[in-house]
């Protein structure tokens, strides 16, 4: 049985737990596109002679498929860790995760593209690997460390969104290792998931002291949440805000891979390397270039500059015709993104009262999963209609969207009663 908590000392396994949650959904980001976007590859999908227009649809609502139900689904898993406990349900997330990633390598080998649907479907329905493990946190930490204990978390974020594409990449590439092929890095995550899974029911202490079995679940609670964005008194702004950024860089996370191999001729290596050279972007700004500027800008001074420069990167990857010029953007358009997410989220939480800190987060927790759910379904569409390069594009109108409105909205904050 787990040992009881220490209020002294966060579980390891927690870490590892959104480490191994986050690399594989990295996994997928080199892999779907050659799948279902590149009939050159040797694990294309699609029978012979389906216009490609189909796969970019296809392709769009396989991402969907993941993040919609994670929206619907993780808001109902955290409130059933307050009855059960946050061991019980992060276990129940982990073998979910495993089970769908065996489910996606079957797929791949049956050509079945209802299974990959399905696969996905399940990962986003048992999706609550990060809420719980949040929750966890704030049960053993003081209110004074606990921003530090967050910012562990968010590095076992970065560091599983670096090794995942890197991971699918490398394992999927036969010209490394002969037997590598398209289904090899979901059983290695597959196993990977497993495997914490049993970790986690085995050692991990349960840290909820007192559970709430009297409490009702509202399985309504994401689209709840939503209402609350849009009608919040005074943080409605911030949270349009933010979902319109977060719906730009939806479209383009969701066909980059697939403008790479479009325009460039990427490989499934070369996707994941670039991703995972993002991925370390992000972590060093997370861990040096944030609390640099954190010490000489406010919040909302970073944001007036990060949201228009991270849709310009953008909008300039979109026209490059070269592969260098697509790469060398990249580090600045990361280095904006990581600036506006950090920034955008510290801003909405010193913008709310601490009593409600925990249904303040938790509403963008729901904002940003919708808003990661609703762009892969249209991208599709987009790149079949006009080109791959079109969801990029639109992804920069989106976050220019985004710049306007935090910035009208911080003319209106500054102007005088009665203007």
């Amino acid at each position: 049985m787990p040992r009881p908590f220490s209020a002294h000392r966060v579980p390891p396994l927690l870490f590892l737990a959104i480490f191994i949650d986050i690399m594989g959904f990295g996994i997928l980001i080199p892999i779907i596109p050659i799948l279902l976007a590149d009939p050159a590859s040797r694990f294309f999908l699609l029978p012979p002679g389906t216009p490609l227009a189909h796969g970019y649809i296809l392709l769009g609502g396989l991402m969907a498929a993941f993040s919609f139900m994670q929206f619907l689904a993780a808001p109902v898993l955290g409130q059933l860790s307050d009855r059960f406990g946050r061991r019980r349900i992060l276990a129940l997330s982990l073998a979910g995760t495993s089970v769908s990633y065996f489910l996606f390598a079957v797929g791949i080998v049956r050509k079945d593209i209802p299974l990959l649907f399905f696969s996905r479907a399940l990962d986003g329905a048992t999706g609550g690997v990060i809420a719980v493990a949040q929750a966890s946190i704030a049960d053993i930490t003081t209110a004074e460390n606990r921003v530090g204990r967050f910012a562990l978390l968010a590095a076992a974020f970065g560091l599983g969104f670096i090794g995942g594409p890197f991971l699918g990449g490398k394992l999927s590439d036969p010209g490394l290792v002969s037997w590598f092929n398209a289904t090899t890095p979901f059983w290695f995550a597959g196993l990977l998931a497993l495997a914490n899974t049993l970790s986690v029911w085995f050692w991990l202490p349960e840290t909820l002291p007192v559970r709430r079995h009297g409490t009702a679940v509202r399985w309504s609670q994401a689209w709840i949440n939503i209402g609350r964005a849009f009608t919040h008194p005074t943080l409605r702004s911030l949270f349009i805000t933010l979902f319109l950024f977060q719906t730009g860089f939806a479209f383009y996370a969701t066909f980059a891979g697939v403008f790479m191999i479009h325009r460039f001729g990427f490989s499934q290596g070369g996707i994941g390397d670039y991703f995972a050279c993002m991925g370390a972007v992000g972590l060093l700004t997370q861990w040096v270039i944030v609390r640099w500027a954190a010490r000489r800008w406010t919040p909302a001074a970073i944001l007036r500059v990060s949201l228009g420069l991270a849709g310009l990167f953008i909008l300039l990857a979109s026209f490059t015709t070269r592969a260098w010029a697509f790469v060398a953007v990249m580090p600045f358009f990361a280095l904006a993104m990581n600036l506006t997410q950090t920034n955008s989220t510290g801003l909405i939480s010193i913008s709310a009262e601490e009593t409600v800190q925990g249904e303040i987060l938790g509403i963008n927790s729901s904002l940003q999963a919708l808003a990661m759910g609703i762009p892969p379904l249209i991208s599709g569409f987009l790149a079949a209609a006009f080109a791959p390069a079109t969801p990029l594009q639109v992804a920069a109108v989106m976050i220019f969207a985004a710049a306007a409105v935090f910035r009208w909205c911080c003319r209106r904050a500054a102007a005088p009663a009665g203007s």
